[in-house]
């Protein structure tokens, strides 16, 4: 059989199969195989010998979640490469994210995996279980290859590394004074903060539409719709983010009356987060209309629907004392005021006094540009500005950042200060000294939610107290794993992130 024919698809690999059974002893491999090294070689020589057929399944790249700048190959390339071997009689690209639903429609007799894949209970997302017990129900032998244990990661960013090279020479650095280990250590350490979050509500309203021209009759852009998105924005994301790495979020913040949206707003939080929400009575909830182009995804307008008024006073008063009856429970507070009125000066002072450790995020939008900044707060824990937002509290557009950020770290107390800088990364200041972490992003699909995703995640890690460099390597995984996301359509969960974190530390 010629190597070409060896690929087919996933539905005439189930025939295959099926007309086999009884007749021949099956052996199912399923993998990323992303850069085929000698490990892989072994790893299926020792399945084929298991059984008189082996059929291969290739993860697609779609559900590739060892990072943004994954895989290296598409899956057209490793299924050639993986059909060039001659212990394999047939390749397909699976359908799924595992291998899960490819066991029953394989029904194999023997499920063979490599070596490093034997303990299923170390593997954190559960997958590896999950294919255990379908093995189980479908009659399938679950084997191991043994041999010793070759990393494509490894391999890739030794020799394949698509990044920049001074990000590759950065991580080369990196590698040297940390190990993946300690990283996983920190993320487990997160489990155990107790947080409280509180700021904004806003919902993000994606309308998609094919531009068509313009008006015959009016100076207008024209657009055909498409289709819609409605994501659960602002401080929501925030809680949802933090979601998977703590194991409770206490939420508050605020909604409107007009509109109706507090049944999505509860729809869409993680079962990990439980909400306080207060009434604004007359108003709508936050709402951020974006018309956007359907192809490119670039964004063509913006609405706000919004009562930025704040809170009438008692409500403020009462929303206050709620905070406040329940902030010394918690050991951290992180704050994701988006300048919208949900934190009213009388909050803000609040939680200057009685938080333990207190994180802020002051955002500058168009809606309260030049008039909200980190000089409304006169203490701070740790702060994560974006560029613009550090630059409009000193109003220096141009000059270097470095003493802008030193001016306002010894003003708030802060512990730790990180500045976003986009495709440049991101600077930190702390007691430690400064340091400069590189961008790891490939692909930006949306910018939308990649600071709140920074700002979320590196405030457990400045409330641990870990090093300046791990809180901002952190933050910048988790801002590089957002801006692949539309909108807030996805949390950046812990799973991801160490994915993420093992494919550039190996």
């Amino acid at each position: 059989m010629n190597n070409v024919s060896k690929i087919v698809p996933f539905e005439e690999l189930a025939k295959i199969a099926a007309a086999a059974k009884g007749k021949q002893r099956i052996v199912l491999a399923h993998g990323c195989f992303d850069l085929l090294h000698i490990g892989h070689i072994r790893y299926l020589r020792q399945a084929r010998a298991m059984g008189d057929l082996l059929i291969v399944t290739i993860s697609p790249d779609r559900y590739v979640d060892k990072g943004p700048h994954r895989p290296a190959f598409n899956e057209s390339l490793r299924a050639e490469a993986i059909a060039s071997l001659d212990c394999v009689d047939h390749v397909a690209v699976n359908l799924w994210p595992t291998a899960v639903e490819t066991l029953r429609a394989i029904r194999p007799d023997v499920y063979c995996k490599g070596s490093d894949f034997k303990d299923a209970k170390s593997d954190a997302t559960g997958k590896l279980q999950a294919e255990e017990e379908v093995a189980g129900e479908v009659g399938a032998e679950m084997a191991f290859s043994k041999d010793i244990v070759f990393s494509s990661s490894n391999l890739i960013n030794r020799f394949l590394s698509t990044f920049p090279e001074e990000v590759q020479q950065y991580l080369n650095v990196f590698r040297m004074r940390y190990s993946e280990s300690d990283l996983v250590k920190v993320l487990d350490d997160m489990q155990n903060l107790k947080v409280l979050v509180l700021g904004d509500t806003i919902l993000d309203d994606y309308r998609y539409g094919t531009v068509i021209g313009s008006s015959s009759k009016e100076p207008m852009l024209a657009l055909k719709h498409d289709s819609s998105d409605l994501f659960a924005g602002g401080v929501l994301a925030v809680a949802n983010h933090l979601s998977s790495y703590v194991a409770e979020v206490r939420l508050f913040t605020v909604f409107g009356e007009q509109g109706d949206r507090e049944q999505f707003i509860r729809e869409s939080l993680a079962p990990q987060v439980r909400p306080h929400l207060t009434l604004h009575k007359g108003a709508p909830t936050i709402e951020k209309r974006r018309y956007i182009e359907s192809y490119t995804l670039n964004k063509l307008l913006e609405i706000y629907h919004m009562d930025d008024s704040g809170l009438p006073p008692e409500t403020d008063a009462a929303f206050v004392s709620a905070v406040a009856a329940e902030i010394a429970n918690y050991d951290l507070v992180i704050t994701a005021d988006f300048g919208h009125g949900t934190i009213s000066h009388n909050m803000r002072r609040m939680l200057e006094q009685k938080a333990r450790f207190l994180a802020v995020n002051t955002q500058a939008n168009a809606g309260n540009r030049g008039f909200h900044t980190i000089g409304r707060y006169e203490r701070a824990d740790y702060v994560s500005l974006a560029e613009p937002e550090m630059r409009l509290e000193d109003r220096d557009l141009t000059g270097p950042l470095v003493p802008i950020m030193q001016k306002a770290a010894k003003r708030l107390g802060t512990r730790a200060l990180a500045v976003t800088r986009g495709k440049k990364g991101c600077t930190i200041l702390t007691s430690e000294g400064l340091v400069e972490i590189p961008a790891f992003a490939h692909k930006v699909v949306d910018r939308i939610g990649s600071g709140d995703a920074f700002f979320a995640i590196s405030s457990l890690a400045a409330a641990l107290g870990v090093q300046s460099e791990v809180i901002a390597l952190l933050g910048n995984v988790v801002g590089g794993l957002a801006v692949g996301v539309i909108g807030n359509k996805k949390a950046i969960d812990r799973i991801s992130t160490q994915k993420y974190l093992t494919s550039l530390l190996k």
